[in-house]
This record gives C-alpha cells, structure tokens and sequence, in this order.
C-alpha cells in the first residue's frame, strides 16, 4: 500500500507538470481524488487492515492527498493565469480607433409638464394619486352624473372593450374610486392617459393625459376652488399670470366653470397665441355634484367638494410654444431634444 501511495503520488506530479490546460489537470484531480479515485480507493479499503496498519497507512495516505491537493492549487493558479494572458494578447484593444457615442437622453414635454403640475400640487397639500386606464362604465359615466342618454357614451366617442368596460374618456373615474376608498378630508390630484376616438389633428389625439384634481372637506366653497386654482396658475406661468372663471356646464360639478389665464405670450393684449382674445382657456372645474358625493357614501349636508380638470397637452402646448400635438407623439428626437 505504501508502495502504491508513492506511485500515485509520482504519476500525479508528471501529470500536473505536463498539463496544458486547466481541464488537463481537472482531469488528474478527479483520478486521483474524485469519488472512484486512486486514493479514495485505498482509503476505503484501509477497514481490512488491523488498527496499527490502518494509523500507519491513514497518516500516509493524507500527507498524499496534501501533497497532491497542494500541486493541484499550484497547477490550477499558473494554467489560469497563462489562460488569461493568452486571452489578453487575443483581444487586443486599438486605443487609436474612435469610440462609438451614445446620446442621452432627454425628458418628453409632457413628461416634464406633469412633473411641473404636480410640483405646484403637492406644494398645495395635495397628495398624488392613481387609478387604471381600463375602467367600467358605471366609474366613468354613471358615478360622475351622466345619464345614459350623454352624447359622450356614445360609440363614436369613446373605445369600448365590452358593454361594461372601456378605455378611460378622463381622469374623473379616479375621483369616484377616491371617493368610495376615502373619508374626507380629501384632497388629491391625478394625472393620467385618457383615450377617445378623436381623429387626429393639430389639435386632436385619441390618446391624450389629464390632471384631476377633488378636495372635500366641511366648509369647502367656490371662493377656495378659484383661490386654489388662481395660486396653481401664478405659479405655473409666472406670477403676473390673471385669471377668468366663465360659467359651464358638466355633469358632476354645479355650478360648474372653465378657466382662463391672462395670455402670458403678450400679458392680455392679444395675439396669436390668444386669437387675439388676451384670455386662454386652460382647465374645467366647478362644485362637485351632490350625486356624486352620494355614489362614495358622504354625507352632502355636512361635506361640499370642488374638483377640476386639464389637459396636459394642451399646457404644454401652451407654454412651450408647440402649435401640433402630434408633435408629442412622433418620437422625433430633433423635436424632443429641443427640451433638454
């Protein structure tokens, strides 16, 4: 045995000396090592042995296997460093070549529209909130006062998925769910994509994004819907900013009103961008209706609401000087650069 011990440990130092490779040498390791090995051979048939043999023989065949287990770090330690340099001369790198360039890219107007609006919001006390695009009909129409009869249900106005299900025409369904997950005090804000078969024009998109704003609480009038609004504008488009309410009419706000902004192109004394009016029409609002409140369960005696919405687009167009909303959405990077 003490006789095979050397001779295994003679053969796996010429064999690791002549490996090329680190699989070469793995390959010496399992022989002699691995479960079926050489050396794990004879120590399993040491229990044939009497005690004195089995020391004898024990102490040699470890100092073996340290020998051997010591040549194979050694072996595996310079085979891989060989293997790195060779890979390193393979790939070379020509320093002198030019390198490739990667732009950056930049925020979309819209994008940085509704970051602005909801830095102005939050600013306020509002807290930012969400609801899905795919939304039932009860949410966007029947919850929000429009009876079935509404010209905006109708097939040609809005994608339907089924008779119960359709793609959002607003933001508003987002203030029905906060209304029936929340107790007032409320007071929130919501942007988000909006969808209605529009053909698209320069003025025109079937998919477009809306800010929703509600607050009820006790005590909540139309003097705190103009002030709130009337600060959001100065701090949107400058504070020299005027601003108009003009009775409306939608179905979940009475009284209900549209906004205007002193034009901020020519500070009211007409233009362009104005029509020549010095007024531009920015958002809807008004009182939420007492059907509404009543669908989220509160209390129309003690609690009175506003709520408000805006186009984004139609902010950003405003502000930036962009006279085509496909602009927005044709990814043309020359046009979206514009706004790094």
């Amino acid at each position: 045995m003490q006789e095979r011990l050397k001779q295994i440990l003679e053969e796996s130092k010429k064999r690791l000396q002549e490996a090329a490779s680190v699989q070469e040498a793995e390959e010496v390791r399992i022989k002699v090592l691995g479960k079926k090995g050489q050396l794990t051979e004879i120590l399993r048939s040491m229990g044939q042995l009497d005690p004195e043999q089995r020391k004898e023989l024990g102490l040699a065949a470890n100092q073996v296997r340290a020998d051997i287990e010591k040549m194979l770090d050694a072996t595996f330690e310079q085979l891989k460093s060989k293997a790195r340099e060779a890979k390193f001369k393979e790939e070379k790198i020509d320093v002198t070549e030019p390198g490739k360039i990667y732009k950056l890219g930049t925020k979309h107007p819209v994008t940085i529209t509704i970051e602005e609006i909801s830095r102005v919001f939050k600013s306020m006390g509002f807290t930012l909130t969400e609801g899905p695009e795919v939304e039932t009909v009860f949410n966007n129409f029947d919850a929000l006062n429009a009876g079935p009869n509404h010209p905006a249900r109708d097939w040609t106005d809005t994608f339907y998925v089924n008779e119960d299900v359709l793609l959002r025409t607003q933001t508003s369904p987002v203030q029905v769910r906060t209304l029936l997950n929340q107790k007032p005090p409320i007071r929130v804000f919501a942007p988000g994509r909006c969808f209605r078969c529009d053909t698209p024009d320069a003025t025109h998109s079937p998919m477009f994004h809306q800010v929703e704003g509600l607050v009820v609480d006790e005590g909540i009038t139309m003097a705190d819907l103009k002030g709130v609004l009337d600060s959001f504008a100065k701090q949107m488009f400058g504070s020299d900013v005027k601003t108009k309410f003009r009775p409306h009419h939608f179905p979940f706000t009475e009284p209900s009103a549209e906004m205007d902004v002193s034009c901020f192109k020519c500070g009211g004394k007409g233009c362009r961008v104005c029509k020549g009016s010095g007024w531009i029409e920015i958002l809807g609002c008004g009182m939420v209706h007492p059907n509404v409140l009543k669908v989220g369960g509160i209390d129309t005696e003690k609690y009175t609401g506003f709520a408000f919405g805006m186009g984004v687009e139609r902010i950003a167009m405003l502000k930036y000087g962009i006279d085509d909303i496909r602009l927005l959405y044709e990814n043309d990077m020359r046009f979206i650069e514009q706004f790094r």
